[in-house]
Formats: structure tokens, C-alpha cells, sequence
């Protein structure tokens, strides 16, 4: 695994909360507080690019042009399919 090239960031947090990274990093969660941080921002980032594509399926969903689109292209490949089939 290579190694990123790191860069020092300053963010206000809640003491509640920066206590419960100290009290979890203590409790062997990750080896360092900048380890548990950069985990948890990962998985934050993963979680929010998700929701966004959720949120893009069902704005897609709800587009009368795109389930065109969709229904038209189900419709030439299943004939692409009935073709195939016909050549064996």
C-alpha cells in the first residue's frame, strides 16, 4: 500500500465528542486519534457519496423521459435477445 501524502487541517468539534474519540481511540478503536479521524471521515464520505446516488435513482425514477428511455432500451435488447436465440 503506498503512502498518501498527508496534510495537517484544524476543525472545531464538540468536547463531548472529542472525548468520545479519546475514550474509544484509548479503548484500542485505532492506533492514534489522526487514525480514528481519517476512518471516520472516510466512512462519512462513502456514506454521503451513496446517499447522493440514492437520491439520484430516485429523482431517475421519478423522470417520465429517463423510464422512456429505460423501457425503449429493455425493449431493443430483449428483441437483440429474440434474435440471438433465432441463430442457434
Amino acid at each position: 500500500m503506498t503512502r498518501q501524502r498527508m496534510r495537517k487541517v484544524t476543525y472545531s468539534l464538540p468536547e463531548e465528542l472529542l472525548d468520545g474519540v479519546r475514550s474509544v481511540v484509548h479503548e484500542g478503536a485505532a492506533p492514534s486519534y489522526s487514525a480514528f479521524v481519517q476512518q471516520a471521515l472516510a466512512d462519512g464520505v462513502s456514506r454521503a457519496r451513496e446517499a447522493l446516488l440514492a437520491e439520484s435513482f430516485l429523482q431517475a425514477s421519478r423522470d417520465p423521459e429517463f423510464l422512456e428511455d429505460v423501457d425503449r432500451a429493455l425493449r431493443d435488447f430483449g428483441n437483440a435477445d429474440d434474435e440471438e436465440g433465432r441463430d442457434r
